[in-house]
């Protein structure tokens, strides 16, 4: 099993348009996107649009970069750090580093999946047992990476999650519009009392360090698979700019449903003055489109999102883990399973554990927004490796919009961590 196997999902003809970028849409498209935009949207209003388009030019610029890595090398970023780093030291201290950030970063990206995928079964069926369908959830997706076979589960989870996010688009479209408010909040990047933490969240939850090593190898199996022999630098010119369309088209569609949820959001909670208090209420923003059917086709559909990352987290890690150890790509591999084991073992713990689903899903985007700037340098060094990628390598655009990106995320988290300090 690989990552082609997820990047072969037969979808519908139009989806069929898309390439590997439509997967880094549908990791980040999860129960993270849907509650930190509904929340901002309820408490900030239109505030905050512009962490959303922040949020979607980085992941551009970094899923571009790991998709070009991946079809001139033929490798994973995981394997392209090793021959990056020359130090025998330093290289081992920097893959240990990699690689427990992936997995740190993923365990909390794991119990943020559960925990929305148990709000969505507790808004389609009324059943409030969070502990107990937290760990059915986790159990289900170590069942299902252990015997291998979700081929057919992903693209029926993968077309629920389309389906969500189209009655989202939908919706936006139904209910009243302030457009001076909406072109504010998309130009003005300012940052509310107390929306510090929302803004590192919408971009934790949208530039997702593992969806990194997930777009390269990806890309990787691809086009090398494409590829006629001997590789012409024709042939690869045309698969980057191939997968760069593909990038800009799928994480921009992934951000215009953000986008979306965010406005029902400000509709149905900021300018109404109706109170939003947890994760379940937000089924009410979907009622001028789908009215008593909301919340059960919110819940199906927040369900199947957080089952699809629930599968697609874990088994990133244990790929990532491979290609920065040089271990076989294999799911019987005890080494692979121990990787995807862990995270799940720690995900569901944490989401079993009692508390909120809100407060999970926000730790989870929160710590994954600081890993970022750690996991962005060691891509940003890889693609500068002129031994590496040649011709293909960073030039000054993208090296300026990646360090760029890597000062505002590290200012905002500096500003979170130091807030907080200070609170306590």
């Amino acid at each position: 099993m690989s990552f082609a196997t997820l990047a072969g999902m037969k979808l519908p003809k139009f989806f069929r348009r898309f390439g590997p970028g439509l997967l880094v849409t549908a990791a980040f498209i999860g129960p993270g996107t849907v509650t930190k935009a509904t929340t901002a949207g309820a408490n900030f209003g239109h505030t905050l649009l512009w962490a959303i388009g922040f949020s979607v030019i980085a992941t551009i610029v970094f899923q571009e970069m790991a998709s070009r890595l991946g079809i001139v090398t033929g490798r994973g970023l995981g394997e392209a750090i090793r021959p990056t780093i020359p130090n025998a030291l330093a290289r081992g201290l920097a893959i240990v580093l990699v690689v427990s950030a992936i997995i740190v970063g993923n365990a909390a990206y794991q119990a943020g999946n559960i925990a929305g995928a148990a709000v969505g079964v507790a808004a389609a069926t009324g059943m409030q047992h969070q502990t107990l369908v937290s760990i059915v959830i986790g159990l289900t997706a170590w069942c299902i990476l252990m015997i291998g076979h979700y081929r057919s589960l992903q693209r029926i989870l993968v077309a629920l999650v389309v389906t969500m996010s189209c009655v989202f688009l939908l919706t936006a479209l139904s209910v009243p519009i302030d457009w001076r408010s909406i072109a504010l909040g998309w130009i003005q990047p300012t940052i509310p009392d107390g929306g510090l933490k929302e803004v590192l969240a919408i971009i934790g939850t949208t530039v997702v360090p593992y969806n990194l090593f997930l777009h390269a190898t990806a890309s990787a199996e691809k086009w090398s698979s494409d590829k006629k022999e001997p590789v012409s630098d024709e042939n690869i010119r045309d698969a980057i700019q191939h997968s760069r369309g593909d990038t800009i088209l799928s994480v921009g569609l992934g951000g215009l449903v953000t986008a979306a949820v965010m406005a029902t959001a400000t509709a149905a909670f900021f300018q109404s003055n109706t109170g939003f208090t947890n994760l379940a209420d937000a089924a009410r923003q979907l009622e001028p489109l789908l009215g008593n059917h909301a919340r059960w086709l919110f819940g199906v559909g927040l369900f199947a999102a957080g089952l699809t990352s629930t599968i697609t987290a874990p088994l990133a890690a244990a790929y990532a883990a491979a290609g920065c150890f040089g271990w076989p790509i294999d799911l019987k591999d005890w080494r692979l399973r121990t990787v995807f084991t862990t995270v799940i073992v720690f995900g569901t713990s944490f989401a079993a554990s009692g508390s909120k689903p809100t407060d999970i899903i926000t730790f989870a985007q929160i710590a994954n927004g600081l890993l970022l700037p750690l996991l962005a340098i060691f891509l940003l060094a890889v693609m500068n490796n002129a031994a590496l990628l040649g011709k293909h390598r960073n030039h000054w655009i993208a090296n300026t919009l990646g360090v760029l990106t890597v000062v505002v995320v590290s200012v905002l988290g500096l500003r979170s961590l130091v807030s907080v300090s200070f609170a306590g």
